[in-house]
């Protein structure tokens, strides 16, 4: 089981195609982007890599629906530096950073320090340093939306966890 597996891509596309619909934006560019978005994960710089390898796979296709799903595939990652410009790629950013909140967001975040060898202490590090940021980092107010829930369960987990941690030291 990995944090960035099938079940992980096929979230991010049914939390797309949900915003996509609110939103009103390009349907198929979301879908195609959110299903590729994460094709390279294994590799450095998984977003840029994940584009060119959608690139390819999308050779046929008009040029103007693989330039916006590989824009939004570039533009996707938490800590890449492409800025997403269009809506659909706003969306695909928003979809894949929900999938790192709430109860899921919580079960990945352990996944993922189980995959890199870290242990509890160091896997609230992440909560501090990426989780709890997500919702200010959102563009879609459909995914503001969806965020409340999700960020406050995320606070609760990290209040909590921290107590339990904290409970029996000495004073």
């Amino acid at each position: 089981m990995s944090s960035h597996d099938k079940g992980h891509v096929e979230r991010v596309v049914k939390i797309a195609r949900y915003i996509a619909e609110k939103e009103g934006a390009m349907l198929d560019v979301v879908l195609k982007a959110a299903e590729l978005h994460d094709i390279a994960r294994d590799c450095p710089n998984h977003a840029e890599k994940s584009a060119k390898i959608a690139r390819e796979l999308l050779k046929g296709y008009d040029a103007e629906f693989v330039d916006a799903v590989c824009h939004a595939i570039e533009a996707h990652s938490f800590s890449g530096s492409v800025r997403p410009k269009t809506l659909e790629a706003k969306i695909l950013s928003d979809a894949d950073k929900l999938d790192a909140m709430g109860a899921v967001g919580v079960a990945r975040a352990f996944l993922f320090s189980g995959e890199k060898g870290r242990n509890v202490e160091e896997t609230l590090i992440h909560f501090e340093e990426k989780l709890l940021k997500l919702k200010d980092m959102l563009y879609t107010e459909t995914a503001r939306e969806i965020a409340r829930e999700r960020h406050k369960f995320l606070e609760e987990f990290y209040r909590q966890i921290k107590k339990e941690l904290n409970e029996f030291e000495s004073k």
